[in-house]
């Protein structure tokens, strides 16, 4: 079996969420208003996301692709995210730049949604071993895609057995492809979290977007913990135990991000509610992504990451009607409090 199949079962058939560390959103506290002097039928959800227009400020997280079922999946999540008017990312495209079979596990997504935003994928490892602009290129037309997302996942890279562990010089490999594209470059972890050095950094690189990926939800340390263990790997299924909670929580990560850049930061990793789009976006968030809770749902039908997604939305909305917010402008102005072990973070970032 493939590991984009290894990953796909494991992730539907395992426990693969952190164990101990948490998003720490439950430290972030939306005051309640009972005096919210507006309709519910009143409040707009609707956003833009590097000129492009989003029915809430939600899109489909990048997940899989480069095996069948990845096909099946992302054509569920197309179908759905261009019913919803949201966006999506597909995961990594290496495989399908050598395969057309598997390239089409990919280019299903445009075809089945010709009309929302969709980033195309590459990891930072890729790029370091001299992926090249030309090979960003191919990807970006694969998809017709509207943003070029460079994932960075060092710690996933080093625990997995076949990992590549190269990483020199991908800052300045990210500024190439910066310069060589004609879409935006979005760079974003996948589950440990970016920090506020590094988001200056990328910010500095002229990145147009950073998706924190914190965590607190999936950890693909305990992805390939298991792939080790199966393929009895014992020293890496020993890492991928030891770093099952590597990481800095979701909303650490992106209040980090909120104080060092300016550019629009999607907060990803461990949301799982309506709530926990609400504290995104009031704690700077320009968009929320989310991949494990759709995953399941994608194996199913197009109409069961729908009512998924709508029930996210739905969340966030009632959220909005509950502190008194007509709109995503003035939910980004809420107050809010801080308490708990997110405070004690504050006090270090």
């Amino acid at each position: 079996m493939g590991r984009k199949e290894d990953h796909i079962r494991i992730c539907l058939h395992k426990p693969v969420q952190s164990k101990r560390v948490r998003t720490l959103f439950e430290n972030v506290h939306l005051i309640n208003n009972s005096l919210p002097e507006l309709d519910f039928n009143e409040i707009d959800t609707s956003t833009k996301f590097l000129g492009h227009d989003f029915s809430a400020p939600l899109m489909i997280g990048a997940m899989t692709g480069g095996a069948e079922l990845a096909g099946t999946i992302n054509r569920n999540l197309a179908e759905a995210a261009q019913e919803t008017g949201l966006g999506m990312a597909v995961g990594s495209q290496r495989a399908g730049l050598y395969d057309k079979v598997l390239a089409d596990t990919y280019a299903v997504t445009r075809k089945r949604a010709p009309n929302i935003f969709i980033g195309s994928n590459i990891g930072g490892a890729q790029i370091s071993a001299g992926f090249t602009v030309t090979d960003g290129k191919k990807l970006v037309e694969m998809i017709e895609a509207d943003a070029f997302y460079i994932h960075l996942n060092p710690a996933q890279e080093v625990v997995q057995p076949e990992g590549d562990e190269r990483y020199r010089n991908v800052l300045s490999r990210i500024k190439e492809f910066v310069d060589g594209l004609d879409v935006p470059v979005v760079v974003k972890e996948v589950g440990f979290g970016i920090s506020g050095e590094v988001s200056g950094k990328l910010e500095n690189a002229g990145v147009s977007a950073v998706e924190v990926a914190g965590m607190g939800g999936t950890s693909y340390a305990a992805v390939e913990y298991y792939r080790a263990q199966s393929m009895h790997m014992r020293m890496k299924e020993r890492m991928g135990e030891l770093f099952w909670d590597w990481g800095i929580p979701t909303a650490v990560a992106l209040r980090m991000a909120s104080k060092h850049t300016k550019m629009p930061i999607v907060s990803s990793g461990g949301l799982r509610t309506g709530i926990d789009i609400a504290k995104s976006i009031a704690m700077g968030a320009s968009l929320t992504a989310v991949a494990w809770p759709l995953l399941r749902p994608a194996t199913m039908s197009s109409d069961a990451v729908k009512q998924r997604l709508d029930e996210l939305v739905y969340g966030l909305k009632t959220a909005m009607f509950l502190t008194g917010c007509r709109n995503i402008k003035e939910l980004r102005s809420l107050r809010y409090v801080i308490t708990g072990e997110l405070k004690d973070w504050e006090e270090q970032i």
